[in-house]
């Protein structure tokens, strides 16, 4: 499983191609396709077929294709940056899942969503929700304390951070990453911080462009901007190159995947390129400052929106 900047689970969209090994040696499973299953779904969603009255053995079959097929469709709209008709996909995937994990997962989403299509309330609905239903696990907890950051409560974003370390295990690299993202966000204990993000690169064996995202930012709180712009540029290189890697693949891949995937990476690279130019611009390069803030705006970045 692959993890975003801040810690949370993304699905594989790119399965590998037929010619190449897959790790574990199995290919991705889909629920079969057809046109049988689509008018099937269809009947469902129109009332023209009542899961009431299904044989018990059928229902989480069904409820499998539909949370699939709820899940793409909303791949498909957030790529295309229709981010309400995303969360309605979300919700009918959530009405439809019975798997308390699964479901965790699918109301942390919508509830990144609600605070990207700016309501707050709506994604602080949905994280309380995904911590009753599954208690132990520390994407919520993660998700709660962006939530907290955008409505600018500190301590109870510190608060989330650190329990989600606790779940997660101290020692684990996307807790503490996550942890020292927050400390950064919010401006408190930096010198933790740096000492988080330092526990999560050694812990992780690879120097992530996420990792190394959050060491140049935390750098450049601690006036190391020189140090900071250097951590920051790897970021970006590295980040720049998974995007070419993507644009490769255009006419090979689904096009509503394939623009899915670019939104993730260029909303990552705008993050990235707004904590250099705050590097720069501390230590006088306004021009190229200017020239990073600018591209972090046209790729996304708003703190209103938790793009930060």
């Amino acid at each position: 499983m692959k993890y975003d900047r801040l810690g949370f689970p993304i699905p594989p969209q790119f399965p590998p191609p037929l010619d190449q090994p897959v790790p574990g040696g199995r290919r991705p499973e889909r629920v079969p396709g057809g046109a049988g299953k689509k008018v099937f779904l269809i009947a469902v969603f129109l009332g023209l077929v009542v899961p009431g009255v299904l044989a018990p053995w059928a229902m989480p079959l069904v409820r499998a294709a539909v949370v699939q097929w709820s899940l793409e469709r909303a791949d498909a709209l957030q790529g295309r940056g229709d981010l309400d008709a995303a969360v309605t996909a979300l919700g009918r995937a959530i009405r439809w899942c019975r798997e308390p994990d699964l479901l965790g997962e699918l109301l942390c989403r919508r509830a990144r969503l609600r605070l990207e299509d700016r309501d707050p309330a709506g994604a602080r609905t949905d994280v309380e929700r995904a911590i009753a239903v599954t208690p132990t696990a520390a994407a919520p907890l993660r998700m709660r304390a962006l939530v907290h950051v955008v409505a600018n409560q500190p301590d109870a974003a510190l608060a989330d951070a650190h329990a989600a370390v606790e779940l997660a295990g101290r020692a684990d690299p996307d807790a503490l990453n996550f942890r020292a993202y927050v400390r950064a966000l919010v401006g408190r204990d930096l010198p933790a911080a740096l000492n988080d993000i330092d526990a999560a690169l050694a812990g992780s064996g690879a120097s992530t462009p996420a990792f190394l995202d959050t060491r140049g930012f935390v750098l450049h709180l601690l006036d190391r901007h020189q140090e900071a712009i250097d951590q920051l540029n790897l970021a970006i290189d590295e980040t720049q190159t998974a995007r070419r890697r993507l644009m490769a693949l255009a006419g090979r891949v689904d096009t509503d995947d394939l623009a899915f995937a670019l939104r993730s990476v260029d909303q990552d690279l705008a993050v990235m390129l707004h904590h250099r130019g705050l590097a720069c611009r501390a230590i006088g390069l306004e021009g190229q400052a200017r020239q990073d803030f600018e591209s972090a705006t046209r790729k996304g970045y708003d703190e209103s929106r938790g793009i930060f």
